[in-house]
């Protein structure tokens, strides 16, 4: 394990969990179109799909508790004159939606109350009629969009080349977002005042809404296949997909301050053909790709200003559309984070449930910040006059419970998540400089002399290179510790495991001796060796020289008013003859090992050069005969 590290994560063992097909919605008569969009969403309560109907265009509404297989005849919602080719869910209001259409329109539809698809034998099936007709587009319309922020507001993107910002209650569009090309996907900031949008012609458009005008306009992926792109919540990043010139899949991030290329540039995922469906979690901070064509869904998680590859789910069976249900409707009590509806051969649509392994049965608080709730920042005509805000956020603990959602106000900002996590990091450092300031037992006085000796001391630097080669030293540290332990043991038998590491400071300090001479104050050594050893952590050291002197205590106390710092603070400098003797035996063996280990180092030097020599010699024999 020396040199791996694992990322710490809440979420790295995330799993898909299918749905046993009895389970799934069955019966299912999913639109062949050929335009490019997810073909269903979802929300709390429902599953919207792209229905292939014949005499206009229509799409399905299926309550999420009626599971299995759907019946032939279902109420259908039927207004438009062509095919439907996009629908999208009010964020404050789980029963409206709104669609576009090939035949240029955008329809508001709200679902009846008690809405079911099963009927008795006999009842009669009746379609939902449309609620207000948007007209305004010259062309298709490809795609619609509610904002996230205002109450009945709605984008809709069409193939006149503009993007237009709808009064959903006036009916009538208030802003017209001119482009050169089709829009080939769009997405809202967390706040409501800003459009992303990709189009046909490889260009990446953050727009001002309200000005009418975009605020920058970067080349995004060079592929000539369609783009899609999502706003990060309330960061002030962006996630494109694309596909690069050599039709390489690939992932962009693109910071909103800088967006004139993404940051570290385009990831690489892979060489399939189908185009990458991207959708943004804020509450994990997690990235999700579904790849049409592929039954995979890989995810990611945002940190450090990059995407962390977290895991895959696979599955043989490809998809043509997906969508993801907000996070306020996942089951808290099997620790779901997520939960996607797949198509699977056209005919039914899969739940997949994304789960964070863990055993607890009780409310998991830190995979479940608060969400945005249903409640909106601002009314429509707030926003048309120039207010900005972030939607409440909603406690969903309450949610776990049972109870009414606990409303939290939302004081975040989109841009500041991001600066500061660089502003955190300076605390971090000043952090540890108060730690090894209290010292628990040593004197004070040489506490308060450490920072003079520190900058005082030149020969320091000196004291390491003279003991030898220093990877010599490295290697033998751990025999030199155990050679010098035996000796502690044999001195005292009831010596502790302070004693141990005390014994392994032998090692520095009687050749820290050479130059202890120079110092004629006895605080000055004791601060030199610690600094030596161990500058971050003096506080550790200061146990050895006690343990050292539980033999002798007088010694130490003489031996720093005799002026001899470095005998003192080996016990060497007054004490028995029977401690003398002994620790002189000690620095000899010491010694002698170290001679030993030098001579064989040199022994092993002259031995390569003789090799090396040799190889040489044959070489040239061999050089020759060729």
């Amino acid at each position: 394990m020396s040199g791996r590290f694992v990322r710490s994560s809440k979420y790295r063992h995330v799993f898909g969990r299918p749905t046993r097909k009895e389970q799934c919605y069955d019966n299912i008569r999913i639109s062949k179109n050929a335009w490019d969009t997810n073909l269903v969403k979802a929300n709390p309560q429902y599953l919207a799909v792209n229905w292939e109907a014949s005499g206009g265009g229509a799409f399905a509404v299926i309550p999420l508790h009626e599971r299995g297989r759907l019946p032939e005849q279902l109420p259908l919602f039927r207004g438009h004159k062509a095919v439907v080719l996009d629908t999208d869910w009010s964020p404050f209001d789980d029963s409206l939606i709104a669609s576009g259409s090939d035949d240029g329109k955008a329809f508001l539809w709200r679902v009846p109350a008690d809405f079911t698809l099963r009927t008795e034998e006999g009842e009669e099936i009746r379609d939902v009629a449309p609620l207000k007709q948007l007209t305004g587009h010259s062309r298709k319309v490809g795609h619609v969009l509610f904002n996230p922020a205002a109450v009945n507001i709605l984008a809709t993107s069409s193939g006149d080349y503009t993007v237009k910002v709808w009064d959903v209650e006036a009916g009538s569009p208030r802003l017209t977002l001119k482009h050169t090309d089709i829009v080939q996907s769009l997405s809202w900031s967390a706040n409501g005042s800003l459009i992303v949008t990709t189009s046909r012609d490889k260009k990446l458009r953050i727009w001002d809404v309200r000005q009418e005008a975009p605020a920058h306009v970067s080349p995004g992926h060079a592929g000539a296949k369609n783009s899609r792109v999502t706003w990060m919540g309330e960061h002030g990043r962006i996630a494109t997909t694309g596909f690069s010139k050599m039709s390489d899949r690939q992932l962009g991030l693109w910071d909103l301050r800088d967006p004139k290329e993404p940051v570290g540039g385009f990831q690489i995922l892979d060489s399939i053909s189908g185009v990458c469906m991207p959708f943004w979690d804020d509450s994990t901070q997690c990235l999700y790709l579904a790849g049409k064509g592929d039954g995979n869904i890989r995810y990611f998680e945002y940190e450090h200003d990059k995407f962390e590859y977290l895991s895959e789910y696979k599955s043989a069976d490809p998809q043509r559309g997906i969508a993801f249900m907000p996070k306020r409707g996942v089951n808290m009590h099997e620790n779901e984070v997520m939960r996607a509806f797949k198509t699977v051969n056209d005919s039914y649509i899969e739940p997949i449930s994304f789960i964070v392994p863990r055993r607890a049965e009780v409310f998991q608080g830190d995979i479940y910040p608060p969400v945005v709730g249903t409640k909106p920042a601002m009314s429509a005509a707030e926003w048309f006059d120039g207010a900005e805000g972030f939607p409440p956020k909603i406690d969903l603990e309450s949610i776990y419970e049972g109870e009414e959602p606990t409303e939290i106000p939302s004081t975040s900002k989109p841009v500041s998540r991001v600066p500061s996590s660089t502003t955190m990091l300076p605390p971090s450092k000043k952090e540890p400089e108060p730690l090894p300031t209290p010292t628990p037992a040593p004197a004070p006085v040489p506490a308060t002399r450490e920072p003079e000796t520190i900058k005082e001391q030149p020969p320091n630097p000196s004291a390491t290179t003279s003991r030898g080669p220093p990877p010599s030293m490295k290697e033998q540290g751990t025999s030199i510790a155990q050679f010098a332990s035996k000796y502690d043991d044999k001195d005292d038998s009831s010596s502790s495991a302070e004693d141990d590491s005390s014994s392994f400071e032998e090692v520095a300090k009687p050749i820290d001796r050479h130059h202890g001479p120079k110092p004629v104050q006895p605080p000055e050594p004791a601060v030199v060796t610690r600094n030596l050893t161990s500058p971050i952590s003096p506080t550790k050291l200061t146990a050895p020289p006690i343990s050292m002197s539980k033999p002798a205590p007088s010694s130490t106390a003489a031996s720093s008013v005799s002026g001899a710092p470095l005998a003192g603070k080996m016990g060497m400098g007054t004490g028995t003859g029977a401690g003398e003797e002994q620790e002189q035996v000690t620095l000899k063996d010491i010694k002698m090992l170290l001679e030993r280990q030098n001579r064989t180092i040199s022994g092993q030097t002259e031995q390569i050069k003789a090799l090396t020599a040799e190889v040489d010699r044959l070489r040239d024999i061999i050089g020759g005969k060729m």
